[in-house]
């Protein structure tokens, strides 16, 4: 089963989640917020900058995310 991580610097005032540890790159998709994806495309991850500037009770993120089947199913 893979793990959630889950990163925040309260100092540089940054989140950032990964689904999957591999090779990505950050792309922005709205105001400082960033999809982690890998060289095909799939979404392994989101980054949020200025998280105290967000709304602290419901933040949109306008991720595009795709399903795959686990092996063997």
């Amino acid at each position: 089963m893979a793990e959630v991580k889950v990163w925040f610097d309260e100092e540089g005032d940054f989140l950032e989640v990964t689904f999957e540890t591999t090779p990505a790159t950050l792309e922005e998709v709205g105001n400082d917020i960033f999809e982690r994806r890998t060289p095909e495309g799939r979404v392994v991850g989101f980054a949020v900058l200025n998280v105290s500037k967000h709304d602290k009770n419901e933040l949109l993120l306008p991720l595009s995310v795709t399903a795959v089947p686990a092996a063997g199913k």
